[in-house]
C-alpha cells in the first residue's frame, strides 16, 4: 500500500484554491444550517451554482470526453467533503444518469442529461417497497402495458431526494408470473406525472427520506430504460457502484471504499473529542490522562484507520460497523456536553451526538449490513447461500 503524498502541479494547486473558494462562496453557514433543519441533504441554490459552473459535468464525464483529471477529481471530492457540500442528491442523479446514457433512448437523454449537468434536473432511486426489505428483486410494483404507454401502480419507501428531484428510476414488475429476477423492468419516471404522490419520512438522525405512491400513473414507453422483463440488467450496475462492489483504481486516487463520505464525519468528531480531551480544565487536568480515556479514544482511532483503509465492500461493512460500535464511545468520553447537537448553546461542537445517530443509518443505506455480510460470505468467502428456514424440532 503506497501512503505516499501527491506533488501538486502549479496548475492543480490554482485548481485546488479555486475550488476552495468557490465552495466556501457558496457552502454558507446558512446552507449548512438549513441543510442540518431540512435533512434533505441538498440545496438547490448550490446544486444550480455547480452546474452553472461546469463542475456536475466535469465531475461526472471521464477525463477523455472533458471530465476532470485523476488528480482533480481526488482534489475535487476532498474539497466538496471538506466545505461540507450538501451531495446525497448528486449521489443518485450521477448514479442513475449512467444507466440512462447507456439504456435510454436517443430522445430520452437529449431530455435529461444536458439538464443534468446544469444542474436542474436530479434524479433519485425507487428500489425499496415497504413489504420487500433489502430485496429490490421482490418488486410488487405493477407496470402493465397500455399501447404505447404504461400504466404503473404501487409504491416505494425510502425514496430519498425525490421531492428535489424531477425523475426516479423506478423498478417495476411486469410479469408477475415470471422467475423474481426475470420479471423486472426499468423506466425513469417523470416525478410531475399525474398519480404519484411523495410523503416525507424523517429519519432518527434527522434525515429527509420519502415514501412514494404510484396511483394509475401513466408513462411513456419512451421512458423505458432497457428490454421489458430486462430489468435486472440495467439496475445491476448502479447497485453495484451503491454496494461498493467495484474494482478499486489502479493509481490509488479514489475511495477505497463507499460510505468514505459518511466516515469523513466519524473522522472529524474523532479527532474533535481528542482535542476536547487535550484540553486543561480550570484545575489543569486533561481527560486525556485518565488512561481508561487514552485507550478508548486509542482504540476507536485505531479501529477507524482500520476500517478507512478497508477496500470495496469489506470496507462499507468495516465502515458502518465501525461507527456504530465506535460512536458511543467518543459520546462517553466527550461527556454530557456531547448530547446537545451542532450549534446549541453550551454545545461543544465536537460532532459525536451527530455520529452516534446517524450510526445506525449508516448499516442501512443501500441495504443492511446483513445482507452485505451474507454477500461476503457466498461471493468471497463461498459459504453458499444463508439457510432462514426454522430450526428442526428434535425428536422426543
Amino acid at each position: 500500500m503506497d501512503f505516499s503524498r501527491v506533488e501538486l502541479s502549479a496548475e492543480d494547486a490554482a485548481f485546488r484554491d479555486e475550488v476552495r473558494s468557490f465552495l466556501a462562496a457558496q457552502v454558507t453557514e446558512d446552507v449548512i444550517r438549513r441543510d442540518r433543519e431540512t435533512g434533505d441533504n441538498f440545496d438547490e441554490g448550490v446544486h444550480l451554482a455547480l452546474g452553472a459552473a461546469g463542475y456536475l459535468e466535469k465531475e461526472w464525464k471521464a477525463e477523455a470526453d472533458g471530465g476532470f483529471s485523476r488528480v482533480r477529481r481526488r482534489i475535487w471530492e476532498l474539497e466538496k467533503r471538506r466545505a461540507e457540500v450538501p451531495w446525497v442528491t448528486w449521489g443518485t442523479t450521477a448514479m442513475v444518469a449512467r444507466s440512462v446514457t447507456k439504456f435510454g433512448s436517443p430522445e430520452l437523454k437529449d431530455e435529461v442529461m444536458p439538464r443534468v449537468f446544469d444542474g436542474t434536473v436530479r434524479l433519485c432511486l425507487g428500489y425499496t417497497e415497504p413489504e420487500g426489505g433489502s430485496d429490490v428483486a421482490t418488486c410488487k410494483t405493477r407496470a402493465v402495458r397500455d399501447g404505447d404507454a404504461w400504466i404503473i401502480n404501487g409504491s416505494k419507501m425510502f425514496t430519498t431526494g425525490a421531492h428535489n428531484c424531477q425523475y426516479v428510476f423506478l423498478i417495476t414488475n411486469t410479469d408477475p408470473e415470471a422467475p423474481k429476477h426475470k420479471s423486472l423492468t426499468m423506466f425513469l419516471v417523470p416525478l410531475d406525472s399525474p398519480g404519484i404522490e411523495i410523503q416525507g419520512i424523517r429519519t432518527v438522525d434527522g434525515d429527509r427520506t420519502n415514501i412514494v405512491y404510484y396511483s394509475d400513473v401513466r408513462v411513456d414507453d419512451k421512458y423505458r430504460l432497457g428490454e421489458v422483463n430486462g430489468g435486472w440488467a440495467v439496475v445491476r450496475e448502479p447497485l453495484d457502484a451503491e454496494h461498493g462492489a467495484v474494482a478499486a483504481a489502479v493509481d490509488g486516487l479514489a475511495d477505497v471504499s463507499i460510505m468514505m463520505h459518511q466516515a469523513g464525519f466519524m473522522a472529524e468528531a474523532a479527532d474533535n473529542v481528542a482535542a476536547l480531551v487535550g484540553r486543561p480544565d480550570a484545575n489543569g487536568r486533561r481527560g486525556i490522562d485518565d488512561t481508561s480515556v487514552a485507550y478508548r479514544l486509542g482504540r476507536s482511532h485505531a479501529r477507524m484507520e482500520v476500517a478507512l483503509s478497508s477496500p470495496s465492500i469489506f470496507g462499507r461493512v468495516a465502515i458502518a460497523q465501525t461507527m456504530r460500535d465506535i460512536a458511543p464511545d467518543l459520546m462517553d468520553i466527550a461527556g454530557s456536553v456531547s448530547a446537545l447537537p451542532i450549534g446549541a448553546d453550551g454545545g461543544a461542537d465536537d460532532r459525536s451526538e451527530y455520529v452516534y445517530r446517524f450510526a445506525p443509518l449508516v448499516g442501512i443505506y443501500g441495504g443492511t449490513l446483513e445482507v452485505f455480510r451474507n454477500m461476503i460470505g457466498q461471493y468471497v468467502l463461498g459459504l453458499g447461500k444463508p439457510n432462514y428456514s426454522p430450526p428442526k424440532a428434535k425428536a422426543s
